[in-house]
């Protein structure tokens, strides 16, 4: 063996190596939560640190489930993040569009305007948020949240949409409306179609950033009616102690439904976050 094939060898074993330590790294966290939830009360603390407990159970989950809020909790935060997916996604592919195709007076402030968004803590605004809506009947409701996460991921989400809109030829859409399509007719039939990808991967974030948003969960809602799943987790953190094992299992349960939804769409995802890094 030549040393050309040797260096070539060693590299793909180096990078192998490199690459299932990254992803170990980025899973132990999970299976540290999955194996808190398996652990009985009574070995939460008996057996120390280890990486599988000498026994396991599902009396966690079944307290999370049966004695506890949390499918209120969940329900919620089903309700809140696909209806912020579908409308930032629907808000988001329309000022994609315009941004790609039109040139109009003002539109690099209006991107600056957007961009400059994203930037602020959201912890400032947080205040100025809650008086806005109060008087509107929006505090202490699902709606006034699906309306604050669909603002604030909507800005980002039209740049994603851009860029998957830029990449698709001019000359698709035009060559339909010499046909005699309309405008409208040839973005609902030939480019949105080309943009299924796209609109996955908005969507998938957009849903994923609200079933993980916290601060305004707590901040605009005090009641548990309208709780969402990160708010009700520190349900189980009382003033002297903390439920790790309901709460680690109420994660558990929480992963469930964006794990499926990936699963969904993950062909979508992939096509959509190659085809948006790509212009042309």
């Amino acid at each position: 063996m030549n040393k050309t094939a040797t260096h070539i060898i060693g590299a793909r074993l180096l990078h192998a190596l490199a690459l299932a330590a990254f992803v170990a790294f980025a899973l132990f966290p999970l299976f540290w939560l999955l194996k808190v939830s398996l652990t009985p009360d009574d070995l939460m603390y008996g057996e120390g640190v280890r990486l599988w407990p000498s026994r396991v159970t599902l009396d966690h989950y079944g307290s999370v489930l049966r004695h506890s809020q949390f499918p209120l909790f969940f329900r919620n935060s089903l309700i809140v993040s696909a209806a912020t997916g579908l409308l930032a996604t629907a808000a988001a592919s329309a000022a994609g569009y315009a941004f790609s195709r039109f040139r109009f007076r003002g539109k690099a402030w209006v991107m600056g305007v957007m961009l400059v968004s994203q930037m602020f803590p959201l912890v400032i605004i947080v205040a100025p948020i809650f008086r806005l809506l109060s008087p509107l009947g929006l505090t202490n409701s699902l709606s006034g949240l699906v309306v604050v996460y669909t603002a604030f991921n909507t800005p980002f989400a039209a740049f994603l949409m851009q860029s998957f809109f830029e990449a698709i030829p001019k000359d698709l859409e035009e060559a339909a409306m010499m046909d005699g399509a309309t405008r409208f007719q040839a973005l609902r039939r030939v480019i949105l179609p080309l943009t299924l990808p796209g609109l996955a991967a908005t969507g998938g974030f957009v849903f994923t950033a609200a079933w993980s948003e916290l601060l305004f969960s707590l901040m605009l809602n005090s009641s548990a009616a309208v709780s969402t799943f990160p708010a009700g987790l520190l349900g189980f953190v009382s003033k002297f102690s903390v439920d790790f094992g309901q709460m680690m299992a109420a994660g558990v349960l929480a992963l469930l439904p964006v794990g499926a939804f990936f699963l969904l769409i993950q062909r979508y995802l992939v096509q959509g976050l190659t085809a948006g890094a790509v212009k042309g």
